[in-house]
């Protein structure tokens, strides 16, 4: 396994890749909006804005989020934009007191919300589902996410939906996916969290009904498009920054996580769901780094963390077999989807890489005492 030689971000990411000179997409990008004219793009937003020719009498822009930092600065700006928004939210699988009270906040700033709930039976059933076949527990939180708001957009014939950032122009991806503007149902099939796993693999596979999975599906374009609804990135038009965002979320009344968020070098980020640990832990497995690598690299990048302390770090922060999250027990969250530790260890040496781990020369996996495995390599 190769690693960037100018962040931490192993070749095993999915859409990564390095360059000659060993240098990943997700640092070509940074050093790629460096050469952006943001002006421009700012007055292209701003045009779009005006020619939407939206009814300030009325909500005119759905602001899609969870209560984190992000989706709150996302309609802080959508208001200094001068629209009227409404927050929409999909309820999260396992949602954390903390979640809780920063989606209390943004009523409190002085915003619309609507939480939309999924059916908790259903939900339960795929989170396992995704868990077992996947080895992805928030299938249901990362698709639903992505439907919700633009349901609700069509319901209330709402023309504009303003989502956050491109993931892959913030951490690297296809280059034809860096200057993609539009969230559309083939940017959610490609990169929303789907793994290749459809609505219809549940109904023709799991025995679900239709009827019992509406709000995971996107609606049709064609009906989109007849109503004229929009969904874009601000972060297509404004140069992203996660900082920036917590700050300014912070100072209007967002919380953060204290003490120290477990796997993570940020205590502002995925605070919102305590499956997050899970769904964390398992990216570790599949591919070698978890939350605290990306977070180290989005500082490396920005020159305020060196490689060397980060590479540190990482070995200190990432990996540890998620025995809680946020205080709450892994048992405690297993218990919703009717697991047992046993099943879901099971599951995790089922999805481990085992070129990346530390084997027995009969190929089982070695652990330490806490139950974590023991990575082979941190570095080139």
């Amino acid at each position: 396994m190769k690693y960037c030689k100018n962040c931490i971000m192993p070749e095993t990411r999915p859409d990564q890749y390095l360059n000659n000179a060993g240098v990943c997409n997700g640092c070509l990008s940074y050093d790629y909006q460096e050469k952006i004219d943001w002006g421009k793009r700012k007055n292209e937003l701003l045009r779009i804005i005006n020619k939407k020719k939206l009814d300030k009498d009325k909500w005119n822009c759905v602001v899609p989020g969870s209560g984190g930092k992000d989706s709150t600065y996302q309609i802080i700006k959508a208001r200094e934009l001068g629209l009227n928004p409404v927050f929409v939210t999909a309820s999260t699988c396992d949602l954390s007191e903390i979640g809780r009270k920063n989606l209390e906040n943004i009523k409190k700033i002085g915003f619309d919300v609507i939480e939309i709930s999924n059916n908790a039976k259903v939900r339960s059933r795929i989170n396992k589902i995704g868990l077992e076949l996947l080895g992805d527990i928030s299938w249901p939180e990362h698709v639903s996410i992505f439907t919700a708001p633009v349901k609700f957009a069509l319901a209330y014939n709402i023309p504009l939906i303003l989502w956050g950032e491109n993931p892959q122009l913030e951490y690297g991806g296809p280059d034809g996916s860096l200057n993609n503007s539009i969230l559309d149902q083939k940017w959610m099939e490609e990169f929303g969290g789907l793994i290749g796993f459809r609505v219809s693999d549940l109904i023709e596979n799991h025995s679900f009904k239709k009827n019992e999975l509406e709000i995971y599906d996107y609606p049709k374009e064609d009906i989109l498009k007849k109503k004229s609804i929009l969904g874009i990135f601000l972060g297509y038009y404004e140069r992203w920054d996660a900082l920036r965002n917590y700050e300014v979320s912070k100072n209007n009344g967002f919380l953060a996580y204290e003490p120290e968020l477990e796997g993570c070098y940020f205590n502002f980020e995925k605070i919102d769901n305590h499956q997050h640990g899970i769904h964390d832990y398992f990216k570790f497995l599949k591919f070698g780094f978890a939350r605290a690598t990306d977070q180290l690299c989005y500082m490396i990048r920005r020159n305020k963390i060196t490689r060397e302390n980060a590479l540190e770090l990482v070995k200190k922060l990432e990996g540890k077999y998620p025995k809680s999250y946020m205080g709450k027990s892994l048992g405690k969250i297993l218990s919703k989807i009717s697991m047992t530790e046993e099943e879901f260890i099971k599951i995790c040496d089922n999805f481990t890489n085992k070129k990346i781990f530390k084997t027995d020369q009969g190929g089982k996996l070695i652990k330490d005492d806490n139950g974590s495995l023991i990575k082979l390599k941190y570095d080139n």
